[in-house]
């Protein structure tokens, strides 16, 4: 299992299966991650999500990845921040949702934004532990999955899901086999 921070566009994932999306209830093109997602897929990506939508906070759905170097999006409505609750645990079965779609189709490597830290402003450092917490929680079920990268924005972002990855370390270690931790490029 290889769990990896970068910092980049999470458009240019090439070594991904799947690329995950901060999608809106409806699955439209939006700003932030989804309009990213939505642009460099093009078209076809909308028409395959009208008859999936709307999704409720927690839930996820997968799609083609249509012209992005990924065969899979798969669409996450994380929790509006103050507004959806319980905003934990929705941010929490995001991840899962993620994961269980992943698993499913046999998807090998997964790639997440920073789910609902944007317009929908949750804020970072505790959606980042959130993050990781429900990704390490799923790792001994992972038959499929073998790569968890998180996309992030800017170096700041990156250096604390480095330092969060650095201090469970030892429980990553417990949770599988042969643990690689890679730091961000």
């Amino acid at each position: 299992m290889i769990i990896e921070a970068v910092k980049g566009d999470i458009t240019q994932q090439p070594d991904i299966g799947a690329i995950v999306n901060a999608a809106n209830a409806k699955l439209m093109p939006g700003g932030g991650v989804a309009g990213a997602i939505h642009w460099a897929a093009g078209p076809d990506l909308e028409k395959e999500c009208q008859p999936l939508a709307p999704i409720n906070p927690g839930e996820a759905v997968i799609t083609k990845g249509y012209r992005l170097p990924n065969p899979y999006v798969i669409h996450c409505l994380g929790p509006v921040y103050g507004r959806d609750k319980p905003e934990d645990k929705l941010l929490s079965n995001c991840y899962l949702a993620a994961l269980k779609i992943a698993e499913e189709r046999g998807i090998e490597s997964v790639a997440f934004p920073a789910l609902s830290t944007g317009a929908f402003g949750y804020p970072f450092e505790k959606a980042t532990e959130i993050a990781l917490d429900t990704i390490l929680s799923r790792i001994p079920a992972l038959k499929s999955v073998k790569r968890i990268r998180f996309v992030l924005f800017s170096d700041r972002d990156l250096q604390y899901y480095e330092r969060a990855l650095e201090r469970r370390r030892n429980k990553i270690t417990k949770a599988v086999t042969e643990p690689v931790l890679k730091p961000g490029q």
